[in-house]
C-alpha cells in the first residue's frame, strides 16, 4: 500500500513588528482623517478622546505608548535657558549639597556648576571670605602665587551690577595640578580679561570641611605630659646672696602659633617647640637662668618692606647700640636673611595692601592707617628670612633670639635692668619691642642684634603691650597707657582714666582697649587718644581683651565673657554675656566664625558666632562686603553678633593655663592628674 506522508506543517508567523521598533509615521499620516478630525477638536473634547482611546488599548499597546511619550516629557530647563539666566537661577541656592547633587543629573549641569561665580558667592553666603589670612594661607599651602592674583569682574546679576569671570577648576581634588587652571567649558561662557585664577570651589570644600571639624570633633595629634616639678640634679652652689636654688615648676608662662610651629615658655626656664603639623617636641631651648614670660614667633618667609638706610633708623646714638651680628657664623646670618641683605634695614612704615585676598573688592579688608594688627596667637610675620625664629624674654632680663630649625641661640641682648614682662615684634620688620619690670620699652634691631632706642615714661612696670604697623600701645602698673610711634620713639600720647593697674590692652590701628584691676574696661581713639567708652559689666580683673573689627571681647576673673557692639548707634552696647567659666578666664581668642575661652576651673570651650544675615545671603553678597572684611553691613548679625555654645574642646582639668589656636591647629596647656599636660589638636580635612 502507498505510503501517504503526513501534511507539511505551515510556517510559523512572524512576529509582529510594531511591538519592538518605534513608530515610524508615514510622510502623509498628518493627512489621515482621524488626525485631521482631532486637531479640531476643543483641548477639553482631546482630552476626553484620548481617554477613550486608552481605554481600549492593550497592555502591550500601552507599553508601547509608554516608552513613547517618557522621553518626549524629559526637559533640560537649564539648557534650554542662556548660561547667564541659569547661573542666575541657580545662585539662590543656599545649600551647598544642592549644588553638589545637582552636579550629578547630567554633564552639561556638572559644567554649569563649575562656574567659580555660584562658589564664590556660596564662599560669601558662609562667611569664608571675611578672613583674609585664611584665603592667603589657603594660596601658599596649595602653591598659588600671591603676586598672580588679579582681581575679576563680578556677575553681571550681582546686585552690585558688575561683572564676573567664568573660570572653573577641573575637580573638587585638592592636587595642585589644577588648581586655579581656567578653561572654557561647554557651556558658552567666555572668561574676560583680567579674570580671577582664585579656585573657589576648592576653597569652599576646604574650608566647609575644616569648619565641620571644628564644630564636631578634630584630630588629636598629640598629648604631652611632664611633671611639673621634674626631678633636677642636685646643686651644691647655693644662688646669689647665699640662699639655696629654687627650681620653678614648669608652668606655662606665654604662648605663640603659627601655622607651622606651637611656641610655649616655661616659669623653668625651658622654652618648647611643638610642630603644629604633627605634634612632635622638636626642639627644647635651654639658655635662660630663669622663667620665660614672654615669646613671640616670627614666621618664615613673609614680604620684605623697603630698605632705607641703617643711619635713618639707629635713633638716639647714646642708646643705640652697635650691631652684633659680626661673628655670626654662616648658618646663622642666614637663619636671619643677612646673608643677601647688606647693610641695610627694614622701613617701619606700613607697606601698600596685599593683592592674597581674592573676595577684596572697593576697599575691603584694607589694613589700618598705621599698618597690620598683631596676631592673637602671638606669632607675626616675617620679613624674608628663611627661618622661623622666637624672641623670649623673663626673669633674667634678657632678650634671646633662636633659630627654630637648628635650635641655636643667635643673639643674647642685654639691657632691661629687670624681668621682661611683655614681648611683641612688628609685622615684616626685624623690630622687636620689649617692656620690663624697670619702668621702660625697649626696641630692638632683632636682625643685627642690637639695641634701637628705649622708651621711657612709665612710672612703674610695664605689664603688656599691643602693636599696629610702626605704633605701639604700652599698658603699666601706673594705671597709664602710653602710645608710641617706634621710628621715631615719641610718646604720642598718655591715656589717663584708670584707677588701678592695667593688666592687658588690644589695639586694633583705629581703637585701643585697655583693661585690669578696677573691673572696667576703657575704649580709647589712638589717633585723637580721647576715651570713648567706660565698660561695666565685669566685677573682678579684666585679664583677656581682643578686639576685632566689629567687636570687642573681655574676660575676667569672675569667669565672665562679655562682647561688647564696635558699630554704629550700638557701639560700645553689650552683645552677650556669657558665664563661660566658674573661675578666672585663662585665655580668650576670637575670629569672625568662633570664639574659644579657657579658665582656671580646666575647661576649654567653643562657641560659633551667629550665621550671616539675610542680607549678606542674597544674590551677588559679594557687594555687601564692608569696609572691614565681613559679611553684611555691620560683620555678622548687623553687628549683634550672638554666639551659642558648641562643645568641650577637651576633657575637664584641674586648671587651663594657656590656649592659642589658628584656623587648623589649637594647642591646650593644662594641668591634668598633677602634670603639665599640652594637648595638639589638627582641624585640617585629610
Amino acid at each position: 500500500m502507498p505510503i501517504i506522508p503526513p501534511p507539511t506543517p505551515a510556517p510559523s508567523p512572524p512576529p509582529d513588528q510594531a511591538l519592538f521598533t518605534p513608530f515610524q509615521p508615514s510622510p502623509d499620516h498628518a493627512a489621515h482623517p482621524h488626525i485631521s478630525a482631532f486637531r479640531t477638536l476643543s483641548p477639553a473634547a482631546r482630552r476626553q478622546h484620548l481617554h477613550a482611546l486608552i481605554q481600549e488599548c492593550t497592555p502591550s499597546e500601552l507599553l508601547f505608548l509608554s516608552t513613547t511619550i517618557a522621553p518626549l516629557l524629559k526637559r533640560d530647563f537649564l539648557r534650554a535657558l542662556p548660561p547667564e539666566v541659569s547661573l542666575h537661577i541657580l545662585s539662590f541656592i543656599d545649600e551647598p549639597r544642592s549644588l553638589a547633587r545637582a552636579a550629578r543629573v547630567s554633564r552639561y549641569w556638572n559644567e554649569l556648576l563649575k562656574d567659580d561665580y555660584l562658589w564664590k558667592t556660596m564662599c560669601v553666603r558662609h562667611g569664608f571670605s571675611r578672613d583674609a589670612d585664611a584665603v592667603a594661607a589657603y594660596r601658599r599651602e596649595h602653591g598659588l602665587s600671591l603676586s598672580s592674583l588679579t582681581r575679576g569682574h563680578p556677575h553681571p546679576h550681582s546686585r552690585s551690577g558688575s561683572r564676573t569671570t567664568a573660570t572653573i577648576t577641573s575637580s573638587l581634588d585638592f592636587d595642585n595640578d589644577d588648581i586655579g587652571a581656567p578653561y572654557q567649558h561647554s557651556v558658552g561662557l567666555q572668561p574676560h580679561a583680567g579674570v580671577d585664577d582664585f579656585p573657589y570651589r576648592k576653597f569652599f570644600v576646604y574650608e566647609h570641611l575644616r569648619t565641620t571639624n571644628w564644630l564636631t570633633k578634630g584630630r588629636l595629634l598629640r598629648v604631652h605630659r611632664a611633671p611639673l616639678h621634674p626631678p633636677f640634679p642636685h646643686d651644691p652652689t647655693p644662688a646669689a646672696g647665699g640662699q639655696p636654688q629654687v627650681h620653678n615648676p614648669a608652668i606655662p608662662t606665654s604662648i605663640a602659633v603659627d601655622s607651622s610651629w606651637v611656641v610655649v615658655g616655661l616659669a623653668n626656664s625651658r622654652i618648647h617647640i611643638f610642630s603644629a603639623k604633627t605634634g612632635v617636641l622638636s626642639r627644647t631651648l635651654v639658655g635662660h637662668e630663669s622663667g620665660v614670660w614672654a615669646v613671640s614667633l616670627i614666621s618664615e618667609g613673609g614680604e620684605r618692606a623697603m630698605d632705607i638706610p641703617l643711619g635713618d633708623n639707629i635713633g638716639d646714638p647714646h642708646t643705640a647700640g652697635a650691631p652684633s651680628d659680626a661673628m655670626l657664623p654662616p648658618i646663622l646670618r642666614h637663619a636671619v636673611g643677612l646673608d643677601d641683605r647688606g647693610d641695610a634695614w627694614p622701613s617701619m612704615h606700613a607697606p601698600g595692601p596685599s593683592a592674597s585676598d581674592p573676595f577684596k573688592d572697593g576697599g575691603a579688608n584694607e589694613l589700618p592707617p598705621y599698618g597690620k594688627p598683631s596676631y592673637p596667637g602671638g606669632a607675626s610675620d616675617g620679613w624674608g628670612q628663611p627661618n622661623a625664629l622666637v624672641v623670649s624674654g623673663g626673669c633674667d632680663k634678657e632678650l634671646r633670639v633662636w633659630d627654630v630649625k637648628s635650635g641655636y641661640c643667635i643673639y643674647t641682648l642685654r639691657g632691661h635692668t629687670s624681668t621682661i614682662r611683655c614681648l611683641k615684634v612688628l609685622h615684616g620688620r626685624p623690630v622687636a619691642v620689649s617692656g620690663s619690670r624697670d619702668r621702660t620699652l625697649r626696641v630692638w634691631d632683632i636682625q643685627r642684634g642690637r639695641l634701637l632706642r628705649v622708651l621711657e615714661g612709665h612710672t612703674q612696670s610695664v605689664r603688656c603691650l599691643d602693636a599696629c604697623g610702626r605704633r605701639v600701645v604700652s599698658g603699666s602698673y601706673d594705671c597709664t597707657c602710653r602710645v608710641w610711634d617706634v621710628e621715631t620713639g615719641e610718646c604720642l600720647h598718655v591715656l589717663t582714666g584708670h584707677f588701678h593697674q592695667i593688666y592687658t590692652v588690644a589695639f586694633d590701628g583705629v581703637r585701643i582697649a585697655s583693661g585690669g584691676l578696677d573691673t572696667t574696661v576703657r575704649v580709647w581713639d589712638a589717633e585723637s587718644g580721647a576715651c570713648v567708652a567706660l565698660l561695666q559689666g565685669h566685677t573682678a580683673l579684666v585679664c583677656q581683651l581682643q578686639l576685632t573689627s566689629t567687636m570687642l571681647a573681655t574676660g575676667g576673673s569672675d569667669g565672665r565673657v562679655i562682647t561688647f557692639s564696635l558699630h554704629g548707634g550700638a557701639a560700645f552696647a553689650v552683645v552677650q554675656r556669657l558665664a563661660a567659666h566658674d573661675s578666672s578666664v585663662s585665655g580668650l581668642q576670637l575670629d569672625d566664625r568662633f570664639l574659644v575661652t579657657s579658665g582656671n576651673d580646666g575647661r576649654v570651650r567653643l562657641y560659633e558666632f551667629e550665621p550671616p544675615t539675610a542680607v549678606a545671603r542674597a544674590p551677588g553678597a559679594e557687594g555687601a562686603v564692608g569696609p572691614s572684611g565681613l559679611v553684611g553691613a555691620a560683620g555678622v548679625g548687623g553687628g549683634e553678633a550672638q554666639c551659642r555654645f558648641v562643645r568641650d574642646l577637651c576633657e575637664p582639668g584641674e586648671s587651663v593655663w594657656k590656649v592659642a589656636y589658628t584656623r587648623e591647629t589649637c594647642a591646650i596647656f593644662c594641668k591634668k592628674a598633677g602634670k603639665m599636660v599640652v594637648e595638639l589638636w589638627s582641624f585640617k580635612p585629610e
